[in-house]
């Protein structure tokens, strides 16, 4: 059995002296504490997505990511406690022959099948994911990369459930990836609030924001405003924490005794302490910033 998450997470105030300079409030919805093993929006984009496999009667799911995916991860436990094979197809044939990082074994270790594809053969499956079957390596339920489709999108838009007193002072921040928990914070949103997206890979610019549009048909049939991405804070591309970064990250920590996941999380409160600076919020303006995931452990 999979154990249920924590619904609803935390919403907890986070008083900022460079913040409240500007006039604007930050609370943080702790999404990172939802599940211990598929955490934050892992669990939002997954849970819909599960349920839909085990009606189905799906026995495999079949996934996509990189040498440190969170999503591969999350699948691997999930599909596992469900009584489901797993397979992961993973970025990078050169990582096949070498020792697994932390993130792949933990996958491997709950069961997942790891098979990996030169880069061009992963983006040719990748963009084929939407067609329901497993191809080469077999049937199963296949879910994209980051887990984001329609189902996910409903699976987001729970968060914005959870937030009943948002008005026209509010904005909704969350990091992007692959767009499905953004598609999901902007379609739930009540009337005068906003969503903001922090892209976290570099020369993302259009293409998130159709993907973002994308997901919204899929799972409404309609598309939303209300909603914009962020492209400047994304620290030089995926993966990357420069310098600056991890100073602005463990000052984050010192001061409010959370610690956070850097690929993400990091970036995202990086960024709304550099745009509140540069004024780009209303004075009374209040951030809801939603905490995706976990930092990764230490070692290789």
């Amino acid at each position: 059995m999979l154990e249920s998450a924590l619904l609803p997470t935390p919403l907890a105030d986070c008083t900022d002296e460079a913040l409240a300079r500007a006039g604007v409030e930050l609370r943080l919805k702790r999404d990172d504490l939802a599940h211990p093993l598929v955490p934050g929006n892992k669990w939002r984009k997954l849970a819909p997505n599960l349920a839909a496999a085990v009606e189905g009667g799906h026995t495999r799911l079949l996934t996509f990511g990189g040498a440190y995916s969170t999503h591969l991860r999350a699948v691997a436990v999930a599909a596992a406690a469900l009584g489901l094979e797993s397979v992961g197809l993973v970025r990078g044939e050169e990582l096949a022959d070498r020792p697994r990082n932390w993130s792949l074994r933990a996958a491997e270790a709950a069961g997942m099948e790891l098979v990996f594809l030169t880069r061009a053969e992963y983006r040719e499956a990748a963009g084929r994911a939407g067609e329901g079957s497993g191809w080469r390596w077999g049937p199963g339920l296949v879910l994209p990369e980051g887990g984001s489709n329609g189902l996910a999108v409903t699976g987001a838009a729970e968060i914005v459930a959870e937030l009943d007193d948002l008005g026209e002072r509010d904005v909704v921040c969350c990091p992007v990836g692959t767009g499905g928990t953004l598609a999901g914070i902007a379609a739930g949103l009540p009337p005068g609030a906003r969503a903001l997206g922090v892209a976290v890979l570099r020369g993302g610019e259009g293409y998130l924001e159709d993907e973002v549009t994308r997901l919204h048909r899929e799972a409404y049939g309609r598309e939303f405003d209300g909603w914009r991405i962020d492209h400047g804070h994304h620290g030089g591309g995926y993966g990357r924490v420069p310098a600056a970064l991890e100073e602005f990250a463990v000052g984050f920590e010192r001061r409010h005794g959370i610690a956070l996941e850097r690929r993400y999380v990091a970036k995202l409160l990086a960024a709304v302490h550099d745009l509140a600076g540069a004024g780009a919020f209303p004075p009374g303006t209040r951030l809801t910033a939603v905490v995706t995931g976990l930092p990764d452990p230490v070692g290789p």
